[in-house]
């Protein structure tokens, strides 16, 4: 099959995909992997090498980002364990100061979600939430959004979140790490302020139950959360294990373009590949599990982690599997032949195909994974290859994953219940919330594309 019927057979999957998921719940991996192997008969790739081409798929991804998704998670639910996130919270406090509620709560959420899952961070910091709305008069809706808005920012554009660290190591980027992470940063500035503006603007319009809940209660209820772990982690062991990788990270960029030889580039190499960085990170967030006593605790955390990761990297293998049996097919030499319609889509075509799965299945995750799958032979075409242009292809991506979010997302489950507001107050706040900063992102990403 080729030409034509090729792409409508290969729309036609991504329907059927997303169908599947969604409508008849099915669960991604399954979904993803039948949906491969349907558009690998039906695309003409010879019966003989379909099992090949599928085992490369998984493979190949599995190997590139496993141990790297696994680590970045380790990393976040030690931090977790011995409330060095919540250091690092009242760390963002100190900078940005108490007058600030709705920008102090949500920055708290963009440093915290960067190793911690968006789900998790929102349990971890919503009694600082609660303890802010009656300590400052604040509304609590605005205050549940601008947390909602910090966590979800982060979740989707800043490594070692598992998204988006899949995502480049997909599309070839997974030794530039730092790069993501710089312009995961960078593309974070107008979704802030948009879920800032919109956190405001809603608080005025829909108020929660938690409205009028009890002022002691809430302080007691913070103080309570901070007393089960004891003495917080300094401020420095808190930040290590994030700042340690990212600075072997640089390292071994900066060695590269330096022009190191010998042993110095070596080391320097070898210290900065994103496994290694990691691996070093998560010996500081063991350190800082020993000097708080919780070492008893390392196994349970350790499975846990893996419990949680598991899915993540099934569903991403997967979805490397779709997109190798694209990359087998002629889709990829057609669309370079007849590229004018897709390249004057350009960097919209990733965001926008991130935001169909994100809304039809509610995982960003597995919205960022199956896009990144697919767009890894589509780079070229598109005019998205080169290591610039390739990284704001992953901010795409993430921007995409977070449009939107709404009853099948879990997170959303998770803002409406802590936030004491209704499904329908969930619709109004962080359904239209993730859609204004899912554009506010895009806008801002398209901005960058102009200068690359």
């Amino acid at each position: 099959m080729t030409g034509i019927a090729l792409i409508i057979a290969f729309i036609a999957a991504i329907v059927l995909m997303v169908v599947a998921i969604a409508k008849f719940k099915v669960h991604p991996f399954l979904s993803i992997m039948g949906v491969s192997l349907l558009l690998a008969l039906v695309a003409g790739i010879p019966l003989a090498q379909i099992p090949d081409v599928i085992a490369a798929g998984f493979s190949g991804t599995f190997s590139s980002i496993g141990i790297v998704i696994i680590l970045g998670a380790l990393i976040g639910s030690i931090l977790e364990q011995t409330g060095a996130a919540l250091k690092l919270a009242d760390l963002v406090v100190k900078i940005v100061g108490k007058k600030n509620p709705e920008l102090a709560i949500g920055l708290m959420g963009w440093v915290v979600s960067i190793p911690v899952f968006c789900d998790s961070g929102f349990v971890i910091l919503d009694p600082i939430r609660r303890a802010m709305v009656r300590r400052t008069g604040t509304s609590s809706v605005a205050m549940t959004v601008a947390l909602s808005a910090g966590l979800y920012i982060s979740h989707v554009l800043i490594p070692p979140t598992p998204g988006p660290i899949a995502a480049a190591n997909t599309l070839g980027i997974g030794d530039n790490l730092l790069l993501v992470m710089a312009l995961g940063v960078v593309c974070s500035i107008f979704p802030i302020i948009a879920g800032l503006l919109y956190a405001k603007f809603i608080g005025k319009r829909v108020k929660s139950a938690d409205e009028t809940a009890d002022s002691d209660e809430i302080v007691k209820t913070y103080e309570e959360l901070i007393a089960e772990h004891g003495k917080l982690p300094s401020g420095i062991n808190s930040l290590a294990p994030l700042v340690v990788p990212v600075i072997l990270m640089a390292l071994g960029t900066i060695a590269s373009f330096a022009g190191f030889t010998g042993f110095a580039l070596e080391i320097c190499t070898f210290l900065g590949k994103p496994i290694i960085a990691l691996t070093v990170g998560t010996i500081f967030a063991i350190i800082q599990l020993a000097t708080s006593k919780n070492m008893k605790s390392f196994y349970e955390i350790t499975d846990s982690t893996l419990k949680t990761v598991g899915p993540i990297l099934f569903v991403t293998a997967a979805g490397g599997v779709l997109g190798k049996v694209i990359s087998s097919t002629t889709l990829v030499q057609y669309i370079i032949d007849n590229a004018g319609f897709l390249m004057s889509l350009g960097i919209f075509f990733p965001f926008l195909l991130a935001a169909l799965l994100k809304t039809a299945q509610g995982s960003s995750t597995v919205a960022i994974t199956t896009t990144a799958g697919i767009m890894v032979s589509l780079l070229t075409p598109l005019g998205l290859d080169g290591t610039v242009m390739t990284t704001l292809t992953v901010m795409a991506i993430g921007a995409g994953a977070m449009t939107v979010s709404h009853a099948n997302d879990s997170y959303f489950w998770v803002v409406t219940n802590f936030g004491k507001m209704t499904p329908e107050q969930g619709y109004k706040t962080q359904t239209l919330l993730t859609l204004v900063m899912g554009v506010a992102t895009m806008i801002e990403i398209f901005i960058l594309s102009l200068f690359f």
